[in-house]
């Protein structure tokens, strides 16, 4: 990854009194990736977006754009110079502006005549030609999002740094805006670093998921990778509402209520384990073989539509199953048989 690296983060960390906010992050973005940066409030990922814009300096360690150091030691460039666009979550639009002169508004060193065709190609890019000579006020949330990505890409940014750029929006509305901001940065070969507390937005947006706890970069992959194989309980948590049953290590499985599960073979035998079992990798066997499948009752039932939520409570768990399936219990069903898919099985100590 070194010679293609649009950004680069070597041992960044950065204090705020007595607290540690990022400790010792090294982070290379190569050109045209998206990242998502994803964990739980607090974690320090809107602090790192500050430092690779500028706005915060880092106490140690460097920022690298494009091989060039712009914050280290002795070294700082300002924020203006560091070719970086920027759409916050409450997208900070100029009121008095219209569309078109919200997006002119980073264009100011550009000759007049060209500053206007860049930004009528930004406009129509965003779908919004219509309504350039319209004020933010009158636009709806999905508009001025995209008058935001339209301002913070009119520049040709190097980098472009999203911080919750659709947590204001309505569930279905926020999915279709995404699609859309993802695929205008892939047409155009963007390095974009998102910031969100979205597992499933994490997830589904980004080339890479980096996810962050107390300041610190904990995993780092792809989609799949993150969400199949985390390599922590808080990885694993972030992610999936697991079902956590405990027991002890025995010949490489875990014995619990359920019968041995998982994969334990580097444990030895009497240590105590923890099986995460995902929701839906519990089904629900319906023909004869389920004399074959373990014994629970249904203690809950919810409909999400595609799928149903049931709890099932069987004997020696402290807590009933969560299972999440396609298949449609009949409302009557009270005891039921299950199965579990021993791919859909973790397990930590």
């Amino acid at each position: 990854m070194a010679g293609s690296a649009a950004l680069e983060l070597k041992s960044v960390g950065k204090r705020f009194g007595d607290t540690d906010v990022l400790s010792d992050i090294d982070l290379a973005v190569e050109s045209g990736e998206i990242i998502c940066l994803v964990g739980r409030s607090g974690c320090g990922k809107s602090t790192l977006l500050r430092i690779v814009a500028g706005v915060e300096t880092p106490d140690h360690g460097s920022v690298c754009l494009n091989g060039s150091v712009v914050a280290g030691s002795a070294v700082f460039v300002e924020p203006e110079k560091r070719n970086i666009g920027f759409v916050f979550q409450d997208y900070a639009l100029f009121p008095h502006l219209t569309v078109e002169q919200n997006v002119l508004f980073g264009l100011r060193s550009l000759p007049k005549a060209e500053a206007r065709r860049r930004a009528g190609e930004m406009i129509e890019h965003v779908h919004l030609q219509d309504l350039a000579k319209r004020y933010p006020h009158t636009l709806s949330g999905g508009e001025q999002q995209r008058v935001a990505l339209a301002r913070a890409l009119a520049p040709q940014p190097g980098l472009l740094l999203m911080d919750e750029p659709f947590s204001n929006l309505d569930r279905g509305l926020r999915d279709n805006v995404r699609e859309e901001t993802l695929g205008l940065l892939r047409q155009l070969g963007t390095t974009a670093i998102m910031v969100t507390h979205d597992p499933e937005e994490a997830l589904s947006a980004g080339d890479r998921v980096v996810l962050m706890q107390r300041g610190r970069i904990v995993q780092s992959g792809t989609g799949y990778e993150i969400h199949d194989n985390p390599k922590t309980r808080y990885a694993a948590d972030f992610f999936c509402a697991f079902n956590k049953i405990e027991g002890r290590v025995r010949q490489g499985r875990v014995e619990t209520p359920l019968g041995p599960l998982g994969d334990a073979s580097d444990l030895p035998d009497g240590a105590a384990a923890v099986a995460y079992v995902r929701p839906n990798a519990i089904s629900i066997i319906e023909d004869d073989a389920a004399r074959e499948g373990i014994a629970g009752e249904i203690a809950s039932r919810v409909f999400l539509g595609e799928i149903e939520q049931l709890g099932i409570a069987v004997p020696g768990l402290p807590a009933d199953l969560r299972v999440r399936t396609m298949q449609r219990t009949p409302a009557k069903t009270k005891t039921v048989r299950f199965g579990i898919d021993p791919k859909g099985v973790l397990i930590f100590t």
